[in-house]
């Protein structure tokens, strides 16, 4: 059984992991941003789902199968790639009628769009695969088990900090004037970044 001392132990290593700025921080920032608090909760909430899928995927073995075949690495990687700039062009030439009317499912896209990021970042992999293994006991609980509940303690650290980001950033952009084009150069710059920054990751990250 996973011990108590050990899920303990990995609670300021998870909140440490949580704390650190990083892609899914910029991405949930960038949804509070642009799209407001409710956006940036279900962005948070589809990236924690994206982390526990993760941690799933690696218990049953896949995750290792992914970061050990080349071609499956990089075909997550730019698949990754390609769904941010198609993020960040599809702000600067979107129209406010089109953003008005696409108000209503603001939150469920942000949510789909979180999960697919976090899905599509492969270094996420290679976290779970180098940290969590030295967490396992062999002769405790079934294996799945065991990084389903370091998983989920991950995902809900991350739903909080990430969560708190974003909504600390929709004041921000309340500020700003949410219907302002600004807010869409300032989103789409960070997509763009965030593209940037998993185009040129490498596989030994």
């Amino acid at each position: 059984m996973t011990e108590w001392i050990t899920l303990l132990a990995f609670l300021p290593a998870a909140l440490a992991l949580n704390l650190t700025p990083g892609a899914d921080m910029m991405f949930c920032l960038g949804q509070g941003l642009r799209s407001g608090p409710k956006a940036a909760v279900a962005a948070s909430a589809g990236i924690s789902l994206g982390a526990f899928i993760h941690t799933g995927l690696a218990g049953m073995g896949l995750g290792a199968v992914v970061a050990t075949v080349p071609g499956a690495f990089e075909v997550i990687r730019w698949a990754g790639v390609v769904y941010l700039l198609y993020l960040a062009l599809q702000l600067l030439r979107g129209d406010d009628a089109k953003r008005s009317k696409a108000g209503g499912l603001r939150a469920a896209q942000a949510f789909r769009t979180g999960l697919v990021v976090n899905l599509t970042n492969p270094k996420v992999i290679l976290f779970v695969l180098a940290f969590l293994p030295q967490l396992i006991h062999p002769d405790g609980l079934p294996v799945l088990v065991q990084f389903l509940i370091l998983g989920a303690v991950m995902a809900l650290g991350g739903f909080v900090i990430n969560g708190a980001v974003g909504i600390f950033a929709s004041g921000l952009g309340a500020r700003l004037a949410r219907g302002s084009r600004v807010l869409d150069y300032i989103t789409s710059g960070i997509f763009a970044a965030l593209a940037l920054r998993l185009a040129l990751l490498e596989r030994s990250a």
